[in-house]
């Protein structure tokens, strides 16, 4: 699936809701006036791990078990406290390893929507000397429109944090994210900290973190928006430390960074350091493996893969001459071995066969080592080594047998990016569709893995599914659209089982790439489907035959827009609606023809259009800061909510017992309540608070429904957090 990533972007996941465009241009540093402390998550650590936080609203919310799915960009065991490790994701934030439960905690779960630009893990550092202590650098993007990140400190493995006075443009999902490290603590001086910035050069702070100074001296010149890509020190001679400024070549100091030299004829475009006891230099680059020895380069490339870019790299801490490395890319593999290994410093290299012991049902063998970021060999437990990924974390507790087995231990990992969520009235309790890994039919147990992705055994797969629907009245009929982003094939399948098998349309427009679909509530057959900067399409006989529809505008840029425009009528087997830019349009003869009928609407770019089960001609639509609307005659004429400042998701569930009117759920701001998650069981009269203040489900949340089995069951996707789900309880 993964065989034509390339190193820039990975995934163009990456361009989040905010679009594909993104700044290159260099911030100088803002000096906040005060260090900031984020006291809300001391309260997780006394309560409950913070993937799973209960607090006085009457719900619970957790998230819904997927196992992993995201880029893990860095694995970090701690030099001198056994069985503590911690990780960073692109996109997901960080995590500590829990060896007694065998899971792992997320850490920066308690920021908002308002700080979603902070789940983007740039580095981590360890204090070597105080396992307490550790800093993250924060921020997915360095465009100018996603915000200044930051670095954060702990002194609790992450329980609570606190701001530094430093701000700076940050790139945790951009180009280049899985070498390193960015930041690091000088082993000799732990108050002495270096930070390697994509775009405003190297920052040193003699105090622990609380101030930032630009180290002015550096005279590197490395690749705009790569930086200086990695920080190392010596843990054998005091003063000594190298720093890669990518693009430029790689530069060492022998008085603790107070003045630089290069290095001549060091890799210049190099992905990972790492010394040896002896102090031997060894590099990963875009052209394979270098070693750097009394002053002398030499090329350890294995052989055969002169031209390979290699990435992770690792050397035993109990023999200097033992050796890993992987490549930069799943697709460069050497016989199948995902990982290369040396016993003679690097002299020759054999490839090292594996065993994998899944934990996660759907995972492929192919996912191991895909786009390997990291391996670590464990400090404190001999023949435990460390992997980190394209879809998670892998562990071997044994390196040394000669075909070690893999475990990849997912649990608490969550970090898929949604697309659609569908809860059908009968059949699943959830159907997922989301980026890289096709999605998910998770059947009646949120809190197992799935089995399989959605295309199960026999498939068709997709890399993503954009959109799924089902038919009101027959609700096991649905349909999914989506495709291969990697080859630029598109197209949608059908099920007649509730999702446990699907059939491939028989045919599909060329180059077309279909973004949404809605399907009729009588007549399963008949869908429309909007499409990426084209004029909509339907089709009458399940995807045998398709033809234009008439009187909408072209559909929004495929593949990362994140809007729900259009909906089919939750009674009435003719009619769909759809928004945009303030513009609503119906059909009343099954999607063939639209006209537009209320013009009244704000013009808004997220919004969302969604139907009321059992009502017919009932449209509701979220226009974000817009607030929320309401027509009860099919959208001719629009009432806005009063009281909803925000609307930023928004979904319909089953009516509480002995009510027909369906559960409306909001994720935004309630006058005099603030933001947060809110349940209505009078169509937005009165609200309750149903969120929870230590997991505000910050990471960019991009789609809401909710159970038309179970009330109160609400499912919200994220764009590197998974699937959360709330309960009461």
């Amino acid at each position: 699936m993964h065989s034509t990533l390339t190193s820039q972007f990975m995934s163009d996941r990456s361009f989040s809701l905010f679009g594909a465009r993104r700044a290159s241009f260099s911030l100088l540093a803002l000096a906040t006036l005060a260090l900031t402390t984020y006291p809300v998550h001391k309260t997780i650590a006394q309560t409950v791990s913070p993937s799973t936080t209960v607090n006085t609203s009457g719900y619970i919310w957790k998230n819904v078990s997927i196992g992993g799915g995201g880029y893990v960009t860095g694995i970090y065991p701690h030099p001198t406290e056994q069985d503590l490790a911690y990780i960073r994701t692109d996109i997901g934030g960080f995590y500590r390893w829990d060896f007694s439960t065998k899971r792992w905690i997320p850490l920066t779960d308690f920021f908002g929507l308002n700080k979603s630009n902070y789940y983007g893990g740039e580095a981590l550092a360890v204090d070597p000397k105080n396992a307490k202590v550790l800093y993250i650098a924060v921020g997915k993007y360095s465009g100018g429109w996603a915000g200044l990140g930051t670095i954060l400190k702990s002194t609790d493995k992450g329980k609570t944090w606190r701001k530094l006075n430093i701000d700076l443009l940050m790139g945790g999902n951009e180009i280049k994210r899985s070498i390193g490290e960015r930041l690091a603590v000088n082993p000799f001086d732990t108050q002495t900290i270096f930070f390697g910035s994509r775009v405003d050069g190297l920052w040193k702070s003699v105090n622990g973190g609380e101030t930032w100074n630009k180290v002015r001296s550096f005279p590197g010149k490395p690749s705009a928006n790569v930086g200086i890509a990695g920080i190392l020190f010596s843990t054998q001679k005091s003063g000594l430390m190298y720093a890669n400024a990518y693009g430029d070549g790689i530069y060492t100091s022998i008085d603790a960074g107070q003045t630089w030299s290069r290095i001549a004829g060091s890799p210049s475009q190099a992905n990972r350091m790492v010394l040896d006891k002896k102090g031997g230099l060894y590099v990963t680059h875009t052209l394979g493996v270098s070693k750097y020895v009394n002053g002398t380069w030499s090329n350890i490339t294995p052989n055969k893969t002169t031209t390979i870019a290699f990435n992770a790299i690792s050397i035993n801490p109990k023999d200097s001459n033992h050796i890993l490395i992987s490549y930069e890319q799943a697709s460069q593999s050497n016989n199948g071995a995902k990982v290369l290994e040396s016993t003679n410093g690097g002299l020759t290299w054999q490839p090292k066969r594996h065993i994998l012991n899944s934990q996660v049902p759907w995972w492929s063998t192919s996912y191991f080592g895909a786009a390997t970021s990291a391996i670590e060999f464990d400090p404190k437990v001999s023949g435990r080594v460390w992997l980190t990924d394209w879809y998670g974390i892998w562990q071997t507790m044994n390196i040394n047998a000669q075909e070690p087995v893999w475990s990849n231990y997912e649990t608490g990992h969550e970090q898929v990016v949604s697309f659609a969520l569908a809860s059908p009235p009968k059949g699943s309790q959830l159907l997922s569709g989301v980026a890289d890994v096709d999605g998910f039919n998770h059947s009646q147990n949120l809190n197992a893995y799935p089995e399989g992705r959605l295309g199960g055994k026999i498939g068709p797969w997709f890399q993503d599914t954009y959109s799924i629907a089902y038919s009101e009245s027959d609700p096991l009929r649905m349909v999914r659209v989506g495709g291969n982003r990697w080859n630029n094939t598109y197209t949608g399948v059908t099920s007649t089982d509730g999702g446990q098998t699907w059939k491939q349309f028989a045919s599909f427009p060329r180059n077309t790439i279909p973004l949404r679909v809605a399907m009729s509530a009588i007549y399963p057959s008949l869908f429309v489907t909007i499409t990426s900067e084209g004029q909509p399409i339907r089709t009458t006989n399940g995807g045998v035959s398709w033809s234009g529809v008439v009187g909408l505008p072209n559909g929004p840029k495929a593949p990362w827009y994140w809007g729900q425009p259009l909906a089919a009528d939750k009674v009435n087997g003719y009619s769909f609606y759809y928004y945009q830019s303030g513009k609503f349009y119906r059909s009343i003869n099954g999607g063939a023809s639209f006209n537009l009928v209320n013009s009244s609407l704000p013009s808004e770019g997220w919004s969302t259009v969604k139907t009321v089960p059992g009502v017919n001609s009932e449209v509701w639509v979220s226009l974000n800061w817009q607030g929320l609307y309401r027509s009860t005659d099919g959208g001719t004429k629009f009432a806005k909510i009063p009281g909803v400042e925000r609307a930023y998701l928004f979904a319909f569930g089953k009516p509480q017992q002995g009510s027909k009117i369906p559960a409306l759920y909001l994720y935004g701001k309630i006058s005099y309540m603030g933001d947060g998650i809110f349940r209505s069981l009078d169509m937005g009269k009165t609200w309750k608070n149903i969120s929870d203040p230590l997991n505000p489900i910050g990471n960019e949340p991009n789609v809401m429904e909710a159970s038309n089995q179970k009330f109160g069951l609400v499912f919200i996707g994220t764009n590197g957090k998974g699937i959360y789900y709330g309960t009461p309880y």
